[in-house]
């Protein structure tokens, strides 16, 4: 049964692919976009396929939902006949937020944070926290861990059966969301 599930979801996954016209990560890494080891790309996530080569990814890279990676600019064009075009280039152990835009030319530093929403134009030095638009620095990354430690020490926290993966109860749901209202929580 487990067996004819997998046939039955590549199939469908293929079918999406073909229907929509969805560019796949190892499409983007045939046509030369870089991506290191154990990354974590999550769903939607935009990468330039006009320019992806331009484009790396180090090794245990988090990118969340719905960031855009772009490595051309198009809105010089009118001003100078071309499209602006640079590297984009997202160091080890960083975490793009979601719905954060990276522009082309900008690094995004080693263990650098990027906060969902922020729009980065220009780059991200290693270990620090940037937000905003456009992206400035918050603080260093140790600062956002100390701020963190001391968050979930005083809030509730959560194991993983607390997650949909873990195919949490209807009664833990309800726990958290009760425990949760009006303050933050952590889940492992």
């Amino acid at each position: 049964m487990a067996g004819l599930r997998k046939l039955y979801s590549y199939g469908r996954s293929r079918l999406r692919k073909w229907l929509l016209e969805e560019i796949w990560l190892k499409d983007f890494i045939a046509e030369g976009m870089k991506v290191g080891r154990g990354c974590s790309i999550q769903p939607g996530v935009v990468f330039d396929y006009s320019h992806c080569w331009l484009i790396e990814i180090g090794d245990y890279v988090t990118i969340a939902p719905e960031a855009y990676l772009l490595a051309h600019d198009a809105s010089s064009k009118p001003y100078t006949g071309h499209t602006r075009i640079g590297k984009v280039v997202i160091e080890d152990y960083a975490f793009i937020g979601a719905r954060a835009i990276i522009m082309p030319g900008v690094t995004v530093g080693r263990s650098a944070i990027v906060a969902a929403g922020s729009i980065v134009t220009r780059s991200v030095p290693p270990d620090t926290l940037v937000g905003g638009n456009p992206a400035k620095p918050i603080g260093t990354i140790r600062q956002y861990g100390d701020k963190m430690a001391a968050l979930a020490e005083a809030a509730p926290t959560y194991d993983e059966s607390y997650t949909l993966s873990a195919r949490l109860s209807a009664k833990q749901k309800e726990e958290m969301r009760r425990e949760l209202a009006g303050k933050d929580g952590f889940v492992k």
